[in-house]
Parts: C-alpha cells; sequence; structure tokens
C-alpha cells in the first residue's frame, strides 16, 4: 500500500474573517484530500493587521522563511479600518 503524499502549507489567515474564512478552507482542504488520497500539514504565521500589532512589521522574517520553506501559500484576508493609517513608511 503507498503512502499519501502530505503537503506542507503556510497559513497566514489573516485579520477580520480572514481566520474564520481560513479555518473553514481547510476543513474543506482536507476533507477533500481524505477523498483524494493526499494529506496536508498547515502551520499558521502572522501576516497584515495581526503581525504589525505583533511584530510591527505586516510580513515578518519569520513569515516570509516559513512561506519559502511550504509547498504552498495560503493568504486569507489581510488589512481592515484599525490599519487604514499605515502607509507601511512609518
Amino acid at each position: 500500500m503507498s503512502q499519501k503524499q502530505t503537503y506542507h502549507i503556510a497559513c497566514l489567515p489573516g485579520d477580520g474573517i480572514g481566520p474564520d474564512v481560513s479555518r473553514a478552507a481547510f476543513d474543506v482542504m482536507h476533507a477533500v484530500g481524505d477523498v483524494a488520497g493526499f494529506a496536508l500539514t498547515v502551520d499558521e504565521h502572522l501576516a497584515g493587521g495581526a503581525a504589525l500589532d505583533a511584530t510591527g512589521d505586516p510580513l515578518p522574517p519569520a513569515t516570509r522563511a516559513a512561506c519559502t520553506a511550504a509547498d504552498a501559500v495560503f493568504l486569507g484576508a489581510v488589512g481592515g479600518p484599525k490599519w487604514d493609517a499605515n502607509t507601511g513608511d512609518q
């Protein structure tokens, strides 16, 4: 019996509704993998407003490194009124 192919996904769930939509999307992707014969490993990383709040950087180096190392990147919705004034040049 052959072993399932496993794909590593870097998930950047984002802000606002982003984390909720990301969770639902991965529920679907895991179900598809069960039927199609593949598996997913998913690691969440900071991006967008959540990353700005936590690190002062909308795309921290650790997130960039995780994305580079992954087989794919899933980006949820980012931004919102709280961060509208942030132009990135402060």
